[in-house]
């Protein structure tokens, strides 16, 4: 009893000093574990994901939906989320039965990872380690997103994203992320131009 209470606790931390690692509005732990919807909206799907695993499926359904209720974030409990997940703006979010995520993934608000068929299949994407995925982004189908990549605001991706790229646009258009290139996401097609700021 006393370890499960113990990495729960470490689970917590982590989490706290992620939002702060990933947001410059973030404040205080006590302050952040109150407010952040993101957050309480990741420490319910873990709840949620282990009932889920243990053949509670109703009840992790029902809790899933009190969790959309209180967050605006829906995810399913069969949803397999990593270490260090952490959603900015979460409203809106939708996030798949068979979606997979990995470690040091960030999402924005009205991100969906969803899937293109009825089928009871592998029909949501893969995302990999420390992805971002911009506002508004659509992620559709059993797809990966390679480690380190990145999705810009509004993007339409509906086919593999190599590791360490970017990809923007409507369907997407995808190049290689420059080294030591952060969030400031760029349409590949306008570059030069500095100031166009995707996320």
């Amino acid at each position: 009893m006393l370890s499960v209470i113990s990495k729960v606790a470490s689970t917590i931390r982590e989490d706290l000093a992620n939002a702060r690692d990933h947001d410059p509005a973030a404040r205080g732990n006590v302050e952040n574990a109150i407010v952040y919807s993101g957050l309480h909206a990741i420490w319910i799907h873990r709840i949620c994901h282990s009932m889920w695993g243990r053949g509670w499926k109703g009840p992790a359904r029902i809790l899933a939906q009190i969790n959309r209720f209180l967050t605006g974030i829906e995810i399913h409990p069969g949803a397999t989320i990593g270490r260090r997940f952490f959603i900015d703006h979460g409203m809106g979010i939708v996030i798949g039965e068979t979606a997979e995520i990995g470690d040091g993934v960030m999402l924005y608000h009205g991100v969906t990872l969803g899937g293109q068929v009825l089928t009871q299949t592998k029909r949501h994407p893969t995302i990999g380690d420390n992805v971002t995925i911009g506002a508004g982004a659509k992620v559709l189908g059993p797809i990966t997103i390679g480690a380190g990549s990145a999705v810009g605001a509004n993007a339409v991706v509906t086919k593999d994203v190599p590791e360490n790229s970017i990809a923007v646009g409507i369907p997407a258009k995808v190049r290689p992320r420059k080294s030591g290139e952060h969030v400031r996401l760029v349409d590949p097609d306008n570059y030069v131009d500095p100031g166009s700021y995707i996320i």
